[in-house]
């Protein structure tokens, strides 16, 4: 009988990832990179670990949206739970004011609503321009 060998913690090997987001599509972009935080891209894939790698994303401002409209429309709401404390913020703004939590909100709504999904998030780093101060990491 073949088992399934399951990764322990101490076996998992986290690389850093730089991503250029300069021209890419949006949402393509943030499922290669929720599949790389998961760590599902890996042959020790293993559901209840972190095994994902760390991802850099520069650039971040200057990502490509499609569909008609769309970035214009989408707005996204937080609730403090209070009544009328609803808040919306359009998905353009975002993307000129703020484009790193545009990134982490996307690619959260990709992981897992669990302490893993928030550890695995943790993982992300997103930069608007160029420079970033993770180089000595890509180095390896």
């Amino acid at each position: 009988m073949k088992f399934t060998k399951i990764a322990s913690p101490e076996q998992i090997d986290k690389k850093w990832i730089l991503i250029d987001a300069t021209g890419k599509t949006f949402g393509r972009m943030i499922t290669e990179v929720a599949t790389s935080l998961r760590g599902k891209d890996k042959p020790y894939y293993t559901p209840n670990i972190d095994c994902g790698d760390y991802v850099v994303i520069i650039n971040a401002s200057k990502a490509k949206f499609n569909g008609a409209g769309k970035i214009a429309n989408k707005e996204y709401f937080t609730h403090s739970g209070y009544f009328g404390s609803t808040k919306s913020v359009k998905m353009t703004d975002l993307l000129e004011n703020n484009p790193e939590k545009l990134f982490k909100l996307a690619t959260r709504g990709m992981l897992p609503k669990t302490k893993l999904g928030a550890a695995m998030l943790k993982k992300l780093k997103v930069y608007k321009g160029a420079e970033h101060p993770h180089s000595a990491q890509l180095a390896k």
